[in-house]
Formats: structure tokens, sequence, C-alpha cells
């Protein structure tokens, strides 16, 4: 069910003021997401074995977050995890799920678990935790909440490759509360969906269902900083993450970037970025809000060489519902979050070609 379908109170007002609410603690956002459940004395140490993250001491009550890769390291699955110290809790974006229990199902052969679709049981209200035992998310019951390990800071054998001084994790705080559905009602006053979206954009935050494509590797999007640990065993794909990290570079590079609203658009997800004054296509917004302090923002997908002090424009086309097509650029600056030398962290120095003289 959709927060718009739910929307009352807060979410008639403006959506600045959602945001704001929802920032402080005040409001609850109904979330697009789906749940699978894994059970069974293997569970644990089964996820680790098969995803990025070490999860197979993860205590009961515990938050973490991890990846499936397929052979080449690209991600096809991202999962939140909470463990409840008989089930392990799998919170997905909206449309994962069902694919997601497929594979792991296939994935079992004699192990003891069992892996189930709850998406039709049950729903994922998302708050940002006050401390305060009054706020929206303290009167959540449910099975479990998972806590985003993003705001915690890089997680135990991640890396972080952004260099920014002030990282915009460092303020972000947010939980995700499963619930059954029929209590959903119960939320009458949540806000927008669209209001966490644009915490999480601020948050340089990716997610699954908007930065990741067919292509992407979990470097490109700094996600190695909470959801890869990377002296682990051996899991699909891991040959790939510690070949990049170590030898070479992501071919792509998440930025943020500052939009000009002068046009009143804001970017959405697909628009084409260019360079300013050019026609080159050298990436795509991957997410897009209008943010109550930061005015237009986005998340975009770049080409490794694009120059990091290089103005940008995104060029957008819309569809209006009179048929209407407008078509027009938006001027943008790029706030580096993966720098274009990410990677080669292992420094190898070069060999001298056979033959060569030394000076």
């Amino acid at each position: 069910m959709r927060a718009e379908q739910n929307a009352m109170g807060p979410s008639h007002g403006n959506p600045f003021e959602q945001q704001r609410e929802l920032a402080a603690g005040r409001a609850v956002a109904i979330l697009d997401r789906g749940i699978v459940t894994v059970s069974g004395p293997d569970r644990l140490g089964w996820l680790d074995s098969i995803t990025s993250q070490k999860l197979d001491a993860l205590a009961p009550g515990e938050s973490a977050e991890t990846l499936l890769l397929d052979p080449n390291g690209r991600i096809e699955h991202a999962m939140r995890v909470v463990d409840d110290g008989e089930t392990a809790w799998l919170i997905v974006d909206d449309g994962d799920a069902e694919p997601l229990a497929a594979w792991l199902d296939r994935m079992r052969f004699m192990l003891r678990v069992e892996v189930a679709d709850r998406s039709a049981d049950f729903a994922v209200v998302g708050f940002v935790p006050s401390g305060s035992p009054s706020e929206p998310g303290g009167r959540v019951e449910g099975p479990a909440t998972w806590h985003d390990p993003w705001g915690a800071g890089v997680q135990a054998g991640g890396w972080q490759y952004s260099t920014a001084a002030d990282h915009p994790a460092a303020a972000w705080s947010w939980a995700e509360a499963i619930v059954a559905r029929e209590r959903l009602a119960a939320f009458g006053e949540a806000v927008p969906a669209a209001a966490a979206e644009a915490l999480r954009v601020a948050a340089w935050r990716p997610a699954f269902s908007r930065e990741v494509d067919e292509r992407s590797i979990p470097h490109e999007l700094d996600w190695l900083r909470s959801a890869v640990h990377l002296d682990k065993g051996c899991y699909r794909g891991q040959e790939t993450v510690a070949k990049v990290h170590n030898l070479g570079h992501p071919p792509r590079r998440l930025v943020f970037l500052h939009v000009d609203g002068s046009d009143h658009e804001s970017p959405e997800h697909g628009d084409e970025v260019v360079l300013a004054g050019a026609d080159e296509v050298v990436g795509h917004v991957t997410s897009g809000a209008n943010h109550w302090e930061l005015g237009p923002i986005a998340l975009a997908v770049l080409k490794r060489s694009v120059d990091p002090a290089a103005p940008l424009e995104v060029r957008y086309r819309r569809s209006l519902d009179d048929g209407t097509r407008l078509r027009g650029r938006l001027a943008a600056a790029q706030e580096v979050v993966v720098p274009p030398d990410a990677g080669a962290t292992a420094h190898v120095p070069r060999i001298p070609r056979l033959g060569a003289v030394r000076r």
C-alpha cells in the first residue's frame, strides 16, 4: 500500500513541511518495500557465504546491509538485514522480494534454512529515531526494526571512497520497522514516501531501485562503506570486488548534484547529464528530489573520466497530461561522492619493462 493512499494530516500539507516533520522524528512514511524471511539454524552462516557482508555473527536485534552480486561483481539485489534470534528479516525495495526469494530458495541445497516472501503479510514504516518514547517510531509494534548503518560511519571491514570533510551521512539517522499490513490504517497521518526520498538523496545514500542498473558494481556508489566486508571469506563476485578495490578503478562514479531551480523543474530518475553547453551524455540522474533546505538536488552516476570541476547540465524531457512535451536543461554543480581515483588501494609498484634502462 503506497503512502499516498494513506495520506492524511501532514501529507496534505507543504512537501517541505512533510520533510521537516519526518526529519525531526515527528512523522513516519509508509515505504514501498518487500519482505523476505530466512529461518532455520543455518540462516546466518548461509547468508554470510553468499552475500557481501559479514553476517555469521549477527546478534539478535543488530542491523546490517548486504548485497547479492553476480559472478562479475555486478549488483543483483540489496538487502537490509535484521535478525530476531530465530529469523533473519530481509527488507528489500519494492518489486525485488519475489525474485530474491526465488533465487535464495534455489540455493538452499541441504542446509537447514527456509525462505519465504512475506510481502503480502508485512509492510515497512520508515522514521527518524528521536530517542523519545513518544516518537512515531516508538509506537510501532512489529517483529523487527532495522536501523540504517549508513549513518553509523564506515562499517567493520568496509571502505569509504568519499573524501568529503563533512560527509552528510554523519547527520543521517534512519530506521525501518516491519509491521503487519492490517495495522497500516493506524498510520493515517503518514507523510508521502517522497519525503523520505529527499532526505536519502541529501545523505548521498544509494538505493537499489534507483542507483543500480545492470552494470553497477558497489565501488561506483561508495557502497563498500556499509554493505561490503573486504576481509571476510569468499562469496559470489568477491574476486571483482577485491580486484577493483586493490588494483583498478570503478568505470563510473556517483556524484551529488546541486541543481538550478529557477525553471521550477526538478531532476528525475533517468534524466541525462551532459557537460555544460555540450551534447555528449556523460551520465544519468539516478535519484532526484526537491529538498526543504537544499532545493533541487540529485544523485547521478557519471563516467569516471568526467572532470570533478566541470560544470554540468541536466537535460530533461517531460510529457504532460495534455500531450505537451517539455524539453530543457538545468544547470548543475557536482559534489564528488566517489572520486575519479577511487580504488587501486594496494599501491602495487609498476614493474619495469623487460630491457628498460633505469636512470
